[in-house]
């Protein structure tokens, strides 16, 4: 049987509720966490020294946000298409604009998560149509896009359903990734140079575990290769080990939908952890008035690897 270990640490509370935070992302050079709403089309910055929010909206559904190597200029999942808009995360606001709409033939689709790899590359993710009796299947697609590919961007992984939480470990080599539905975590090898994966492998499966519910979502990694989910429709967030395949730690957040993680902080040892209300009905709200706010998990004896910025457009 497999053990995991509960370890005391601190869960704390940083931010309002909002309807359906999503996306989290540190931007080491500003001091500040990037997040989305992803209903409301907020882009929103949290300042880690003073705890002060900011936010812009954009007119459609936006959950991801991913810094880029050009200084004030952010890439923006809106809908089923990637955006460059410049803001600097405070206050200046500059010019947007519409990069590549992805996925005609699925048009009731949208992006859903996505982050940047070590070249610059963008790996963005899309989920079928979501209604009242679920998301739609195997509309999914998880792109990738380039300097010199991205307005035709390369489908890597077709069909998923919701594409969600992907990370490399800290050699380079070892691509994760989870389709929500599946209730699984997968690895792949990866080449660097030419942003490849291959050779698919199922390194956690939620199916199998005893003491967990809900479906892997968001997920980052450390600097100890752990791999780090939240657990939507689980409450927590989970901590384990892909090259054995163990659960080795939960953690409880006062939240139901908890929907992704985020490494952060001067130091990296921060967890972030963004979560939702948008499906909670009157009387869940009541029971969990901190869903949908930011929440930061200190005290975990480890730190996260710096996220990388992306690099696809030098002006617009």
């Amino acid at each position: 049987m497999d053990v995991f270990y509960i370890i005391r640490v601190a869960v704390i509370y940083l931010t309002p509720p909002i309807d359906h935070a999503e996306g989290p992302v540190w931007d080491g050079r500003k001091g500040l966490l990037f997040y989305v709403d992803i209903h409301s089309g907020h882009v929103l910055s949290y300042e880690y020294c003073n705890g002060k929010t900011h936010s812009i909206s954009l007119y459609g559904e936006v959950s991801v946000v991913i810094p880029a190597k050009t200084e004030n200029l952010l890439y923006l999942s809106l809908n089923r298409s990637l955006v460059a808009l410049q803001w600097d995360g405070r206050t200046t606001v500059g010019k947007q604009k519409i990069l590549v709409t992805v996925s005609p033939q699925y048009p009731s689709s949208r992006f859903n998560d996505g982050k940047a790899d070590k070249r610059g590359r963008i790996w963005l993710g899309t989920m079928g149509h979501e209604n009242s009796s679920g998301v739609v299947p195997d509309e999914g697609i998880l792109y990738k896009f380039t300097k010199t590919n991205y307005q035709n961007p390369l489908p890597v992984i077709a069909p998923v359903n919701i594409s969600n939480g992907l990370a490399w470990n800290k050699k380079n080599d070892k691509f994760f990734y989870i389709d929500t539905p599946t209730r699984k975590v997968v690895s792949y090898d990866y080449d660097d140079l030419k942003g490849e994966i291959t050779n698919k492998k199922v390194v956690f499966d939620v199916n199998n575990q005893m003491h967990i519910t809900g479906g892997p979502d968001g997920m980052t990694i450390d600097e100890d290769d752990n791999l780090w989910v939240a657990l939507y429709n689980g409450g927590a967030v989970i901590k384990i080990d892909p090259r054995t395949g163990k659960l080795l730690q939960v953690i409880g957040i006062p939240a139901q939908a908890v929907t992704s993680v985020a490494w952060g902080g001067p130091k990296l040892d921060i967890l972030f952890v963004t979560t939702s209300r948008f499906a909670l009905n009157a009387e869940q709200r009541k029971q969990q008035p901190a869903a949908g706010a930011i929440f930061a998990i200190t005290d975990l004896g480890t730190r996260g690897l710096p996220s990388f910025e992306a690099d696809i457009v030098d002006i617009i």
